[in-house]
Order: C-alpha cells, then structure tokens, then sequence
C-alpha cells in the first residue's frame, strides 16, 4: 500500500516502520503523507487499541529528507510544514490511543520532534536525539518548540536548539526525554511489552488521560479542573469502568475491551 512505510496490525498493536533506510528514514514527500494516512488509518481502527513507531535499519528518522528537497527547487518552508508536517504531529497527539516510538536510532531535526510527540519513548543503548536545524540555520519545527521547553525547561531546551548537542539515549533519559533505554537486542521484546499492556488497557480512559495531560500543560488550574470533570464523566460511562469496579470487588484482575 506504501512506498515509504510499512504499516502492519497484530493482536490490537499497529506498528508504522518508516522504510527509507537508504536515506536514514529522511521524509520526502510520499513518507510525510503517506505517515499521515497511516495515522489515520490507526485512528479509524478500533481493533487498534496501540500504536508503535520505528524506523527501518540505523536510524529511526534523519528529519527532512535534504536532497530531494533541494532536487525539487524552492519551496515555501512554512507551507511546507503546514502540509508535511504539522498534520503528522497533530495525528500523533490527537489519536485516542497511546503511541510508542521504538528509538533505534538517530531522530535528528523532524524525525527528533517525531520522537518527542510520541506518549511513550523506549530506546536502544544505541539511539540518539538531535534538534540539527541550526546547522542549517533553520528554527526548530514540527513541534519541538513546543515539546521541549515544557520538558526541560527554557534555558535547556535553548541550548539544545541552538547548538544542535547531540544526546545518547542515556542522557536523553537522564534529562527525561526518554522513557526507558534498553540493549540494541532487547528493544523490540521491551517494545512490544510496553504496546501489549497498553492495548490491553482500559483505551477510552487513556485516550482521554492523553488530552487532559496535554492541555495540562497549557491552561490554568480552574480550566484543567473543569475538563477533569468532563472527562471523569465520560470515562464512568464506559464498559470498561464497569468491568473495572466489579473485577475490584471480585478481587481479581478486570479484562478490559477498549469500549
């Protein structure tokens, strides 16, 4: 179905590999949009209770693919990320599932902010993490202004933005952009652990865990209060809250469906 990404769904968990190895996973044009399509698709899925996120051999994103950019001429880098890129971003933090980067290897610049939108980042000892856009004088994009700051704070985030440090997965966790970092071997089984237990989890509740922590970030505590309520109410309604309280007062472990 795509040139530049496989998509595959197995036992509720959807995993998009990002297949231009030949390029270090760099986005072209087809990779941004069919990324796109595919997080649409994982969306509209409800057999699709987790997302996973990798890339195809060394690296998991280079960012912008520079020489096709440059092969297809001038263009409107604002257009651009308006089109390519802002869409996949949206499509991470808007999908009503958690999703799950498999960091293998180097996310410079797009593939860095790539990263960073993901819920959950588990790592190979080998990975790496980059915001490589000032070394082409370019501004960081595709969500790292946002994602960063509320990370690490201003004047890290600064540093990292304007001197393009590059950080192993180690120091990545260490300054908590990373969830867990894991031998080169052992990535794909602690991986596929951590999208198990999530699509086995009460889905609607997470989904809505994943807006309010988002906008906890932004709005005012009267504001977070008051969606807490919404959501909270939302999240009773479902089967799953039910078979939640009746496993508690059965003392046993409740069996969610994701409904």
């Amino acid at each position: 179905m795509y040139s530049s990404l496989i998509y595959e769904v197995h036992h509720g968990v959807g995993t998009i590999t990002l297949h231009r190895p030949e390029a270090y996973n760099a986005f072209n044009d087809a990779m941004s949009y069919e990324l796109q399509d595919a997080l649409k698709q994982a969306a509209n899925d409800s057999t699709v209770r987790a997302l996973v996120l990798t890339g195809e051999g060394k690296a998991f994103c280079s960012g912008q693919d520079l020489k096709a950019a440059s092969e297809a001429g001038v263009r409107n880098l604002g257009e651009s990320l308006l089109k390519r890129y802002n869409p996949i971003i949206r499509g991470i933090r808007d999908l009503p599932k958690p999703v799950i980067c498999q960091l293998n290897g180097v996310a410079a610049g797009a593939g860095c902010s790539l990263a960073l939108a993901c819920d959950v980042i588990i790592a190979s000892e080998t990975a790496s993490m980059i915001e490589i856009f000032i070394n082409i004088a370019l501004v960081l994009d595709s969500g790292s202004s946002y994602f960063l700051p509320r990370t690490l704070g201003y004047h890290r985030a600064f540093e990292l933005a304007t001197k393009a440090s590059k950080l192993s997965a180690q120091e990545a966790k260490a300054l908590g952009l990373i969830n867990k970092v894991v031998p080169p071997e052992a990535l794909v089984e602690a991986v596929a652990a951590e999208a198990t237990f999530y699509a086995n989890a009460p889905t609607t509740a997470i989904a809505l865990l994943k807006k309010m922590l988002t906008k906890g970030m932004t709005e005012n505590l009267e504001t977070v209060l008051e969606y807490e309520a919404y959501c909270q109410e939302i999240a009773g309604h479902t089967k799953d809250n039910a078979a939640g309280i009746q496993a508690f007062l059965e003392k046993r472990t409740p069996v969610f469906t994701g409904s």
